[in-house]
């Protein structure tokens, strides 16, 4: 069986950028080391706080609102903000489509070490 790789949050908010860049509703992630990362331009709307690299790895294999769902109601992550705009933000990452090449990179980006 092959180990989960476990990124620096530096990797992972390169990652979040690649994947989510494109929403237009502003809102933020909060990764496991307290680093905050903006998307989109303004306040954001809501903070998505990511308590552990093992559950950034989970998200980010299957990047769609019911994983994010699935990690809320499992106190894997927190939400920060008004949940009805945040539904804005979910509407836009159910209309996300990565590429089997964005997919690939992405995976590989996660073995990668940071220098």
């Amino acid at each position: 069986m092959i180990a989960l790789p476990r990124p620096s949050a530096h990797r992972a908010a390169s990652i979040l950028r690649d994947v989510f860049g494109r929403i237009p509703t502003p809102f933020a992630f909060r990764l496991w080391d307290g680093q905050e990362l903006r998307i989109g331009a303004g306040e954001p709307v809501c903070t998505v706080v990511v308590k552990s690299p093992e559950i950034f790895v989970e998200l980010i294999r299957d990047p769609t609102p019911n994983a994010f769902a699935e990690a809320y109601v499992g106190s894997a992550i927190d939400l920060e903000g008004d949940l009805f705009a945040a539904m804005t933000v979910a509407n836009s990452v159910e209309e996300l489509r990565l590429s089997r090449a964005q997919k690939l990179r992405i995976l590989l980006s996660l073995w990668r070490r940071d220098r």
